[in-house]
């Protein structure tokens, strides 16, 4: 009998132990990142945000009194704002689903003025069942597609060609037999929609619905083929003002329709990826575009504002080859289609004097351990000119930056 408690004992002891090492194993944060320094030399003044770190495209010619370009000044800088911090989550299972989460973060601030800021990129929940999950939170708009984006040095990712947007959201995804469908809710923060009080979440969230979007893929180790489509609809203004200062609410809203298609194929080594957008008002996404005003009328109900969309292609392609030592060559072109109806009044949107970007962008980086370094030059041209009744962009110009990049990173 003596033996039989003595037994017990130290099983009750051994099980009660074993479920502490579970539930401590279930639940938890483990962190992970890197250190990332960025050292950028340009030949000229070009169009970015933080200080010149997100580069988009070369600043358009200003000649002065004696015909110099003011703006053919090279520039030079170092920054480590890319530095992040990720915490990976794990959690007890819910309603027979894994539960995980990330919270993650940089120093890459707000704006300018909030340079070396921390600033918050994604946070959700995320429940995986056998076939399906569920995400909650911000993370990647389904527009940049994790498995299929440049991988450049550069922090732009490939913009304006690519969409590059991080946003709230709800996300429903079912898979089987290595197809996938999504279907997601998202409203906006950082990456914003601009109007006529300048870039503002306001125009999507008095529309009094969400951004909404659909996306499809194949995906296996080789192979990733797929397509998406995001609608979206803004209210730009609460009242319209006309000549005589008076007030009327306004009810006219924007919506716009956006649509990719993407692949990616592994062989032997080499990686090859692209893909092609098709974006209507696509400033929230870092692209070129948005919206401008089509009509303005009056009437004996009162007066209104209308839009029209301007709408951009794009497509990119990239190559790359190894691993410890990779090489890899991105090029990308996007071109402004202008809008559908005649525009009357205000542009809302990015770049709307620009015809065309083109970019080709070669790049080396060596990986040991936790360190990687990292050279890439850019080669960027803009196309700019005047836009015309339908905000095609006529009577170019062509202007180039070239820019020199190094970048030195430790992961841990």
């Amino acid at each position: 009998m003596k033996r039989f408690l003595i037994i017990l004992i130290l099983g009750s002891v051994s099980l009660f132990a074993q479920s502490k090492e579970e539930e401590k194993n279930t639940f938890g944060i483990k962190f992970h990142g890197f250190v990332k320094t960025d050292v950028m030399h340009d030949s000229r003044q070009t169009i970015t945000a933080r200080d010149g770190d997100f580069l988009l495209y070369p600043a358009m010619e200003n000649p002065d009194q004696n015909g110099n370009d003011i703006n053919n000044v090279a520039s030079f800088n170092m920054l480590a704002i890319q530095t992040r911090l990720t915490g990976v989550i794990t959690a007890p299972d819910v309603f027979g689903a894994k539960t995980t989460g990330i919270i993650e973060g940089s120093f890459f601030g707000h704006s300018n003025i909030d340079l070396n800021g921390f600033r918050l990129r994604h946070a959700f929940v995320k429940l995986a069942w056998e076939k399906s999950t569920l995400l909650i939170g911000q993370y990647w708009h389904p527009m940049f597609v994790t498995e299929v984006f440049p991988g450049t040095i550069s922090f732009n990712t490939g913009v304006p060609f690519q969409p590059f947007s991080r946003n709230p959201q709800i996300r429903y995804t079912y898979g089987i037999n290595n197809f996938y469908a999504s279907i997601a809710a998202l409203t906006q923060t950082d990456f914003m929609s601009t109007g006529p009080i300048g870039y503002s979440t306001s125009y999507l969230r008095n529309s009094g619905m969400p951004i909404m979007n659909i996306n499809m893929k194949y995906k296996t180790k080789s192979l990733v083929i797929g397509a998406g489509a995001n609608y979206k609809t803004l209210l730009p203004r609460l009242q319209d003002i006309n000549s005589s200062e008076e007030k009327y609410a306004a009810d006219t809203k924007i919506s716009s329709m956006s649509a990719m298609g993407f692949a990616k194929v592994v062989i032997k080594g080499f990686t090859i990826k692209a893909e092609g957008v098709y974006s209507e008002n696509g400033t929230d996404l870092l692209m070129l575009g948005g919206y401008a005003v089509s009509d303005t009328t009056s009437d004996a109900d009162g007066f209104a504002t209308e839009y029209t969309n301007i709408k951009v292609m794009s497509a990119w392609a990239e190559l790359s080859y190894g691993k410890a030592l990779q090489f890899g060559l991105f090029g990308g072109y996007t071109k402004n289609l202008g809008a559908d109806e005649n525009i009357v009044g205000s542009y809302y949107s990015r770049g709307s004097d620009i015809a065309g970007v083109m970019r080709i962008s070669p790049r080396v980086q060596y990986s040991v351990g936790k360190i990687r370094y990292a050279a890439e030059i850019e080669y960027t041209i803009a196309d700019y000119g005047t836009p015309d009744i339908k905000g095609v962009v006529n009577n170019t110009t062509s202007v180039a930056n070239l820019r020199f990049l190094f970048g030195a990173y430790l992961f841990f």
